[in-house]
Order: C-alpha cells, then structure tokens, then sequence
C-alpha cells in the first residue's frame, strides 16, 4: 500500500477571480516533492476546505492513524492565539494595549512595569530578558514544575530591562508568562476559560485547547518524534502551565483553517482590533501581535499573507492565510521535519490553489 494515504478533498473548488481550478492530482503531485514528509496538508478558501491529506502516522511505534482530526501542537503560533485573546478584551474595554503594566499588575516591580505596555511584550520589543528559556536550559527539569502565575512572573519574568522597551526587537517567551498573568489578574478567569469563551467555543473548534506538560496525554494528539523512520525516538518539550501562551496551544489542521477564517474573516474581533492585530509593529522582522504580517511573491503575485510558524520539539507548523482573498494553508508535522521545508510544502500547495505549477524553491 502506498504510504501517502489521502483523507479527503472536501468539495470542488469555488472559482473567483483569484482563484483558478484545479484538482486532487495537482495537490498530490505537489506533495510527492516531499516523500519524506509526515503530517497533515490542508488548502482552503475562507473556511472552506479544498484539500486535505495525512501522511504516515500519528504515532509510528503504536502504528496509531493519522487522520485529518489528528492534534499537534503549535509552538509559537500559540502567542498569535494569545494575541487575538488580547485584543478581544481590547475590543471588551477589560485592557488597553498602550497602558502601563503595573496598572493590571500591581505586584510587579515598579521601574520596569511603568515603561512596560501589553504593545511591548506582544511584538517582543519589550526588553524583558528571556530568562525562562535560560532557566529551562540550565536545569530541564523546570519544564515539568507548575508554578503560580505571578511565581512565575517574579522567578523568569522580572529581569532588568535589556533595552528601552520599543527600540529594539529581541524573541522572548517571558513576555508571555507576563501577558498571561494580565489577562488572568484582569477577566477574572483563567487563560483556558477566556480562550474557550472569546474564541473556541464561538468558532465551534472542538478539535483545540490547551495542553500543560507533555502533550502526548491529549486525546487523538500526534506523538513527537526526532525522525520519520527507524529507530523512532521521541522528541519532546514540555509546557508547564505557566508557559501556556507561549507555547501550549495544539490544534487539528481543520480547526486551525477554521480558526484564522473566524478571526481574519471578522467573527471573533471588531474590524479595527482585527487591523491592529495584523498591523506589523517591528518592521525589519514583519513581527505585528504574537506573528507575522508579510507581503510575499505568492503565486506569482506579491500578496500581503498572514505568517503563522511555530514548532516545539518535534512538531512543525506553517499556517498561511492571503488577507486580500482568505486563500489559505496548514502544514503540520510531528518528525522534528525541516522548518524551511515545511514552508515549502506551504508554498507549493498555495501555488497549486491559484492554478499555478509549484516553483522550483518551493520543491525539497
């Protein structure tokens, strides 16, 4: 039997003037560029689904199926749903991007919370040190060590600042444990409970949640592991609940399509939070709130896409979204796949759905 096992094409193509037909074939003639790839694909318009196929396992060593419905965690996308949590209690008047963090954070340290803004810590030009992942590194037992929120923020969270907050851009997740200890200390609700209510729930997503520790313990999550084939090691990295924001959102394919239409298409934000979200803040780094914002050659066309990548030990995902026309693909991996190539795969399928033949860069 082949090892590409085909889940579904999920209706024929709806035309537009962007969008020109094409087949099952194309797609998987796309995809046999990449053999050694194991996942899940989706391509889509709005909502809709257009393609969808899983490759391999979910888990190799079990012999579990992999199947559309199939959970992987997100990495850092998990900072883009973060960000959308933000802005909805934006648009809730609970928060204000530009407002001093000391004012929701009252027990955080005075000189630094003062110059602080949700706006600096959700485009990491914040300064606050990543002392997490420093901490993590040093002793990797502290990714399976639950802590208070506010512990939290006072053990990783509260360094000196490496920079006037806003003039430079430096990746760290210690922004987050902050950010999620202002939305908590502010709803009144867990971080869990205000994305189930604000986003999960309204956009039927049933297939997406939060995850704390090893992700494996999810019902129907794919299993991490350091290659496709044999001798099949696990590849893990553990989310303490803590670090929810920044890394411990998972998904299935479908869901995380449906996700970025409800969002991007005006179901879940007002249409100037949705703008704000989008609107790149560090521009050398096309960094907006929690992802990227980025005008790129798309099929022949330079188009402004939303840029959605995260990974976490051996889960891969590239999530695409074209703003003008919501032509859109998910790419999802949990063999530690090659991140450049994985946005190859993306490349390639979203080529195939504007009727254009993969290019050569987009090919392994």
């Amino acid at each position: 039997m082949n090892r590409r096992q085909c889940i579904g094409f999920a209706g024929a193509l709806a035309l537009t003037p962007l969008v020109r037909a094409t087949t099952p074939d194309r797609y998987n003639t796309a995809l046999a560029a990449f053999p050694d790839f194991s996942g899940v694909v989706v391509a889509g318009t709005g909502s809709k689904i257009l393609y969808s196929q899983g490759i391999g396992k979910a888990d190799p060593q079990a012999g579990t199926p992999l199947t559309i419905s199939t959970r992987f965690e997100s990495g850092s996308v998990s900072k883009w749903i973060a960000s959308i949590v933000v802005m909805k209690m934006v648009d809730l008047g609970l928060l204000k991007l530009d407002e001093p963090i000391i004012r929701y954070l009252p027990a955080y340290r005075a000189d630094t919370g003062s110059q602080l803004t949700l706006r600096h810590l959700l485009s990491h030009s914040s300064g606050v040190p990543n002392d997490v992942s420093a901490a993590r590194k040093a002793d990797p037992s502290l990714a399976y060590t639950e802590l208070d929120q506010m512990e939290a923020v006072k053990r990783y969270a509260s360094g000196d600042l490496a920079f006037k907050p806003g003039t430079e851009w430096d990746y760290s997740h210690s922004n987050w444990l902050i950010v999620k200890a202002v939305v908590e200390q502010t709803s009144g609700k867990s971080y869990a409970d205000c994305l189930q209510q604000w986003v999960l729930a309204p956009l039927k997503l049933g297939e997406s949640g939060l995850f704390s520790g090893e992700s494996s313990a999810v019902p129907g999550m794919a299993v991490a592991y350091s290659a496709a084939n044999p001798p099949f090691e696990r590849k893990v990295n553990a989310i303490p609940g803590y670090m929810a924001m920044a890394g411990g959102f998972y998904a299935s394919a479908p869901d995380m399509l449906r996700l970025m239409d409800g969002v991007l298409g005006g179901r879940v934000l007002s249409p100037d939070a949705q703008q704000v979200l989008m609107r790149v803040q560090m521009p050398k780094q096309r960094y907006a709130l929690g992802g990227r914002t980025q005008v790129e050659l798309i099929a022949g066309q330079m188009r402004e896409a939303a840029w959605e990548d995260g990974s976490n030990g051996g889960f891969r995902l590239v999530a695409r979204r074209v703003l003008a026309d919501g032509q859109s693909v998910i790419v999802m991996n949990h063999t530690s796949y090659p991140h450049q190539k994985v946005g190859h795969i993306a490349s390639a399928l979203m080529d195939v759905s504007y009727g254009f033949e993969p290019s050569t860069s987009s090919k392994a």
